[in-house]
């Protein structure tokens, strides 16, 4: 048996590396604060070496922004809402709603520029499922993104649409053994 490998030149019109398609992930759970496992997955990811953007967009509480993120390491960049609060409730005021409405379109922009190679949508639905953000818009963004961008969204009663576009869906639930 004979094999042969042709690796391609530099001079080549074939590109050199081929880049993976990205995957859609739902992380749902019955409650709140399951956001571990999540954090865990993009730490890793950026410490090999990939860009990561974490996007909460209900909490609130630290004037933070996205012009204002926190960078984990080199690769992770951490925003939250310019929120005085956490949001628990679809009643927010004019500012609250304001910001909330500029960090989806931050969010959008910087997706569809290619910057990052994941990206965590925190508590996506339940801000979808208080009418804060339009399920529509969430799904065209989804089909839009970079081919190689991966997307993870997190929350409690996710959506059936975005259930039907996850490349893979991860339920967490409480075990009820002693």
């Amino acid at each position: 048996m004979v094999s042969q490998v042709e690796a391609p030149s530099l001079t080549s019109t074939q590109p050199l590396t081929h880049r993976i398609e990205g995957l859609v992930q739902v992380f749902t759970c019955p409650h709140r604060s399951f956001f571990t496992n999540v954090m865990a997955q993009a730490l890793r990811i950026a410490g090999q070496g990939a860009p990561v953007l974490v996007v909460q967009f209900l909490k609130g509480g630290i004037a933070q922004g996205y012009d204002h993120p926190v960078q984990l390491g080199q690769n992770l960049d951490w925003v939250r809402c310019n929120l005085p609060r956490c949001i628990d409730t679809p009643l927010l005021d004019e500012e609250e709603a304001d910001a909330l409405k500029g960090l989806w379109l931050y969010t959008q922009e910087v997706v569809l520029s290619g910057k990052y190679d994941l990206v965590v949508l925190d508590e996506l639905s339940l801000a979808i499922n208080f009418g804060l953000l339009s399920e529509t818009e969430v799904l065209a963004f989804l089909s839009q993104r970079p081919r190689h961008v991966d997307i993870i969204l997190t929350g409690p009663e996710m959506p059936r649409s975005l259930l039907d576009v996850a490349d893979q869906i991860t339920e967490l639930r409480r075990s009820h053994q002693p």
